[in-house]
């Protein structure tokens, strides 16, 4: 095989090595001219306005990897702001809600205070705790009982009016039956002319009654009722119903008369239970004729 051979058009010329100095000192001779007189700004410009497009393309996966990673976490940032947000505005709310409950609680217990002062100072202060478990009842069970000298028969009263009676005591708790219940009782009074009539309860939901008042009774609408003190057990003077409604039937001897309860029966939390129990006057004794007379 022979040798491969350069041609001698590849020979002419200078040496690779001087070739180097002449562009080195060509290149050093042209930074020099432009750092004094930047002749090479507007070829710079050129340049720059020429390759552009291509350095737009070669940077827009990496920009548009960089804004797309951005936005899913401004994405999740936001998202978790806006939890955290949500749970303190549900936080807040509950913070008000309760201390909104806290201000009507202070705000019967004054009323109470005030109403126990009224009755000269006695009275005990009592907590409902839950409703009794028969719904067709108006029971409420509070934490006042035996141990408070609570007893059966005391009557109990929010800021408003007469709420019930306590019929049952434990030795922590007690029974209050309210005047909402069916067929209970509670002698009372009108107080623009003084007649004096019974109010009975209907059950949870119903309106009062009077019951047994004539139809010719002097009794209207809006008439206030409050307690008579003939019974022994409630004080005179507390009030307990507003009727509402006077139906007089010329076929019945007794008027039909609906009435709604002074206090609120079914919302406060707080009651006083009132420590005043008057015992009724002895009966006076027979006369001693009418003794004989049994006697014959």
């Amino acid at each position: 095989m022979q040798a491969t051979t350069q041609p001698a058009f590849f020979k002419q010329g200078p040496k690779p090595f001087s070739r180097l100095l002449i562009y080195a000192s060509l290149s050093l001779a042209l930074l020099l001219i432009d750092v004094r007189w930047h002749i090479l700004q507007p070829a710079r410009e050129i340049v720059s306005v020429a390759l552009y497009p291509l350095q737009w393309l070669a940077t827009a996966p990496v920009s548009v990897a960089h804004q797309v990673s951005n936005f899913f976490v401004t994405q999740t940032a936001l998202q978790q702001e806006n939890r955290r947000l949500q749970d303190e505005r549900l936080l807040a709310n509950a913070q008000l809600l309760r201390m909104q409950a806290l201000q009507q609680d202070n705000a019967q217990l004054r009323q109470l205070l005030v109403a126990r002062d009224t009755q000269g100072g006695r009275g005990v202060l009592a907590e409902v705790l839950y409703n009794d478990r028969d719904p067709y009842t108006a029971k409420l069970v509070v934490d006042r009982g035996e141990q408070d000298k609570v007893k059966p028969g005391q009557v109990v009263i929010d800021p408003l009016g007469v709420v019930g009676q306590i019929t049952r005591v434990q030795p922590l708790t007690s029974e209050v039956t309210l005047i909402t219940h069916k067929n209970q009782p509670v002698p009372v009074q009108v107080v623009r002319n003084g007649l004096r009539g019974v109010v009975f309860g209907a059950g949870p939901q119903n309106p009062l009654e009077v019951r047994f008042m004539p139809v010719n009774a002097d009794i209207r609408n809006d008439d206030l009722l409050v307690t008579s003190g003939i019974d022994g057990t409630y004080p005179a003077g507390l009030p307990v119903a507003k009727v509402t409604r006077v139906d007089r039937n010329a076929g019945s001897a007794f008027a039909r008369i609906s009435c709604e309860p002074a206090a609120n029966v079914d919302m406060h939390r707080f009651m006083l239970i009132l420590d005043e129990q008057r015992a009724l006057p002895a009966r006076p004794p027979e006369p001693v004729a009418d003794k004989k007379k049994g006697a014959h």
